[in-house]
């Protein structure tokens, strides 16, 4: 547990939890100026299940990738408390509380809330546990989900670029219907994780406009038809009627008040007010500014998720869905993303066995192209703009003589180039892009911020706070509290950014151009595009999952 203190204040206050995918974090706000007095991070004890169940067990198929929900109320019952101690703030002035989450988490109960993995009997089975974001075992029923809407010429299928991702609700859901169905029927409900643990606190079931628009595929008032869902699978044609449908809430509204026995978890008056849930990114907005057209937010961690508000309705080939209110209340939310980022330094950092700060220092002198390399950001597939999670990542022009910094350098740079891809798709689509604002982890790395100044050839807006999420969240909770007419009023008073933290480098933009069109090349090659394709990414994935079947077994059931 990291603890962090502030002074105290005697004006109302607004908890924001941020849970993220390794940890979970508590923030309490001054609701008058944003004013941070307090913090605390917990670390999940089980992080990412990627291998074995907690309890044991056979070993999971490749790229699964799962959660415990004990971790969840672990940060309710331990990060809360400890943030409003570090505070100094006394209890009883705290007003509201609102959470967010990363998503699609996606959680299988039954009809009281219980997560299927505690239920009698389900602990052993893994389709019965909360699939993280990260879970992409599920490519085969997103490519059929896809391939079905462009035949029936499914109006919605425009909304999400074109093309499904197997990190979605209905991908996850239907492959746990047809690779274990008997788990299937237990489970009542399916739900965001986002609204899992909004339950967990006010005590009722309620789903927010954000995480059902963005990936549940919720669009002009409706689900997917059953004629839709029943083509997939005869089996799943009830599954949006039976085990999603439920009134949705708008973003900052107050969905229910603190129960006693969540209060008795987090210390705070039961009776406060309960925010509806929210995602992680697209609640940060707000906290940085980030609300007016054409200001897109980059929130960069282990993955990259990019969020930015329109006044236009555009079909974005590519990107992850646009949803009318989605980040805030009259204009239209468009995200797209990257997969890995932050995962991808992490992975080469512990290949290498050295630190972000030794590569770092190692290459940051560097002259742009010195290192002869190129890389595709692929590692954990691509969300955007090709929607394709047995896609994998390359690097290109490896000699004898290349150092770990090197590679290191490259992978910088080629993280910077995808999101350079997602924001032309925007701007070819008619979507502006005015400002780049980041905020997550991942804007403590100076090197990586100027990289990404002189690849995209703009400004780089800075969060100001460490705890952006929660922060953002805590905004949603003086709404839901009554404080602010709205979420666009409470921003003006509580959000902070760092205008301009970096600017490009002429000379250095100049030759990320060169770069960045070799990128496009590389990128377009091994995309595999075009009717009938194979790319060879998906062909050695195929090779990989019969050797692995071979020595482990048969997957989960």
């Amino acid at each position: 547990m990291n603890v962090t203190r502030g002074s105290l204040n005697p004006a109302g206050y607004t908890i924001g939890v941020d849970f993220g995918t390794l940890s979970g974090r508590a923030v309490v706000v001054r609701v008058a100026d944003g004013a941070e007095l307090g913090t605390a991070v917990h670390e999940y004890r089980d992080a990412v299940i990627e291998q074995a169940l907690p309890g044991g067990g056979p070993e999971l198929p490749p790229d699964w990738a799962l959660q415990n929900p004990q971790d969840w109320l672990d940060v309710l019952r331990i990060a809360v408390p400890q943030a409003v101690r570090a505070s100094g703030v006394d209890p009883a002035e705290v007003i509201g509380i609102a959470t967010d989450f990363t998503a699609c988490t996606f959680v299988p109960t039954l009809r009281d809330g219980t997560p299927l993995c505690e239920a009698p009997g389900l602990a052993a089975r893994p389709h019965a546990w909360p699939k993280l974001w990260k879970h992409h075992a599920a490519q085969a029923q997103a490519d059929r989900i896809t391939d079905l809407a462009h035949e029936r010429a499914e109006k919605w299928i425009g909304r999400y670029g074109g093309r499904i991702s197997s990190e979605w609700q209905f991908a996850k859901a239907l492959q746990v219907l047809e690779e274990d169905p008997a788990t299937y029927n237990r489970a009542d409900r399916f739900i965001e994780a986002a609204d899992w643990i909004v339950w967990r606190l006010c005590g009722r079931e309620t789903r927010n406009a954000c995480t059902a628009g963005y990936k549940g595929i919720y669009q002009d008032g409706a689900y997917p038809s059953t004629d839709y869902l029943g083509a997939l699978n005869p089996r799943f044609a009830d599954f949006a009627q039976t085990r999603l449908e439920h009134p949705l809430s708008a973003l900052g509204t107050k969905v229910g008040t603190l129960t006693p026995l969540a209060a008795e978890w987090t210390g705070l008056p039961p009776g406060i007010a309960v925010a509806a849930g929210n995602v992680d990114a697209h609640v940060t907005a707000p906290a940085v500014g980030a609300i007016g057209e054409g200001r897109l937010l980059a929130i960069m961690g282990t993955s990259t998720c990019l969020v930015v508000n329109a006044t236009v309705l555009a079909d974005v080939p590519g990107i992850c869905g646009v949803v009318d209110g989605g980040i805030i209340a009259g204009a239209y939310g468009y995200e797209a993303g990257q997969s890995a980022v932050g995962d991808i330094f992490s992975w080469w950092t512990s290949m290498t066995s050295s630190a972000h700060e030794r590569l770092s220092q190692a290459c940051a002198d560097q002259p742009v192209g010195a290192h002869g390399l190129l890389a595709l950001d692929w590692m954990g597939g691509n969300r955007s703009v090709l929607v394709d999670h047995n896609l994998s990542g390359v690097i290109a022009g490896l000699t004898l003589a290349t150092r770990p910094e090197d590679v290191y350098r490259a992978l910088m740079e080629a993280t910077a180039f995808g999101t350079r891809v997602i924001v032309e798709a925007f701007e070819t689509a008619g979507v502006p892009v005015t400002d780049f604002v980041v905020a997550g982890g991942l804007k403590q790395n100076d090197m990586l911020m100027r990289i990404y100044a002189d690849v995209l050839r703009r400004p780089i807006s800075i969060a100001a706070s460490d705890q952006a999420p929660a922060v953002g969240s805590a905004i949603h909770a003086a709404v839901a509290a009554g404080a602010y007419p709205d979420v666009a009023t409470a921003a003006d008073a509580m959000g902070r950014v760092l205008t301009n933290a970096y600017r490009p480098d002429p000379a250095r933009a100049d030759a990320y151009d060169v770069l960045f069109t070799e990128y496009r090349t590389l990128h377009d090659h091994f995309a595999g595009r075009g009717a009938g394709s194979d790319p060879l990414a998906h062909r050695l994935r195929r090779i990989r999952n019969v050797a692995r079947t071979a020595r482990t077994g048969e997957g989960p059931a």
